[in-house]
């Protein structure tokens, strides 16, 4: 933030940069390679100890006891009825198992991990004030000032093992397929120097929108933006990549097994292409209607949702784009239309004012596709009652 420029992020990104002055360029050049993005508020907590692979492997639900040294993977930890609750990357060096996590999320996380350790030879540790995280789509060269502590990449979009796509194209046209994304941690000493000797070399300093634009292309669910309190992985395709299915019993496994064998997620997310005619952008929480007839302002304004706009960025080819959570039996056909709620103009305008919505014209792309999961149904009656008898 100190640097010429800078602009600062609000929401989960505050504290770093949302841009330096020319998005779109920064935005060009992280696709390109040629750029780091500064997400030094992003939390790290460190997992050590000879049991360390093995315990993470029981909480959680991604199998990481066979991670080598240097090995990426990301894992999910589950409420009781599969709702996502953390949703770290990791990677072992060895020694230790690095998570990397949202920054509200850091102290959370250490603690339940910490309520969790029973008898195993675990240690778990915040390093959140001794490492910052750097962000590209290259991997950094190894002339930084210092040596990394630890380098993430991200699995995204190829399937783990024991994982299954969700989504509704082929692998081959994933739009993630060339996704590349690294996270690399360096003393939080030495940061402003790392970043120094990056520009140097001819890297330039992006900020967090052109980083969030490259994710929401990818279909790349994010656990600030996309994942609510009800998210369970099948609805963001999570599947691919943060759950292994065939991998013994952890908190939550049972929703998951449920959906996957017998159901399917009551939601699916989506890519949307926005009308880019309106100079602003919907907010992250807008709604996501879908009007049975084109309708005027006023029944827009009166139509029930069937979703919410989760991340939303401007694409420097493809425009203003976003990513929604929607029910699942929206009519992947369907034009939609998203309704954002404007704030009041002037500060001093009266509490009971109504919010004038906007309305951008949205089509979709379905990522998670409706009929995701297995057939709904028992064969024969209930598994616990059997089949009622006829009178």
């Amino acid at each position: 933030m100190g640097r010429a420029g800078a602009v600062a992020a609000t929401g989960p990104d505050a504290g770093t940069a949302a841009h330096y002055g020319s998005p779109t360029r920064e935005q060009r050049a992280l696709e390109a390679g040629s750029a780091v993005v500064d997400l030094s508020t992003r939390a790290v907590v460190t997992v050590s100890g000879p049991d360390r692979l093995n315990w993470l492997t029981t909480l959680s639900s991604q199998q990481v006891t066979d991670l080598r040294a240097g090995d990426c993977s990301e894992l999910l930890l589950l409420d009781i009825a599969g709702r996502i609750e953390h949703a770290p990357a990791i990677v072992d060096d060895g020694e230790t198992a690095w998570l990397i996590t949202e920054a509200s999320h850091g102290p959370a996380l250490r603690q339940w991990l910490e309520s969790m350790k029973f008898a195993l030879r675990v240690e778990v540790a915040e390093r959140t004030d001794d490492y910052a995280v750097l962000g590209s789509t290259a991997a950094l060269p190894e002339s930084l000032p210092s040596t990394p502590a630890a380098q993430w990449t991200d699995p995204w979009p190829q399937l783990g093992p024991g994982a299954e796509s969700y989504a509704a194209t082929e692998e081959a046209d994933h739009p993630g397929k060339e996704f590349s994304w690294h996270l690399t941690l360096v003393p939080r000493e030495q940061l402003d120097d790392a970043v120094t000797h990056l520009e140097s070399q001819g890297w330039l300093l992006a900020g967090a929108m052109a980083a969030e634009a490259l994710r929401i292309a990818a279909w790349r669910p994010r656990l600030a933006f996309d994942v609510d309190a009800k998210a369970i992985p099948h609805e963001l395709d999570l599947i691919r990549t943060a759950v292994h299915l065939s991998k013994g019993c952890y908190k939550g496994q049972e929703t998951i097994a449920r959906v996957h064998n017998l159901g399917h997620p009551p939601r699916r997310l989506v890519f949307l292409h926005l009308d880019g005619s309106e100079h602003t952008l919907p907010a992250p929480g807008a709604d996501v209607l879908a009007p049975a007839t084109t309708a005027d302002r006023a029944a827009l304004a009166a139509e029930r949702a069937v979703g919410v706009v989760t991340s939303v960025a401007r694409h420097h080819e493809a425009g203003p784009i976003a990513l929604a959570l929607v029910k699942r039996k929206v009519d992947p056909e369907a034009a939609l239309v998203v309704r954002d709620t404007a704030p009041a103009e002037a500060d001093d305008a009266p509490q009971e004012q109504p919010a004038e919505p906007v309305f951008y014209a949205a089509s979709q792309e379905v990522i998670v596709r409706p009929d995701a999961g297995k057939t709904v149904g028992r064969p024969q009656g209930d598994f616990l009652r059997g089949p009622r008898r006829q009178p």
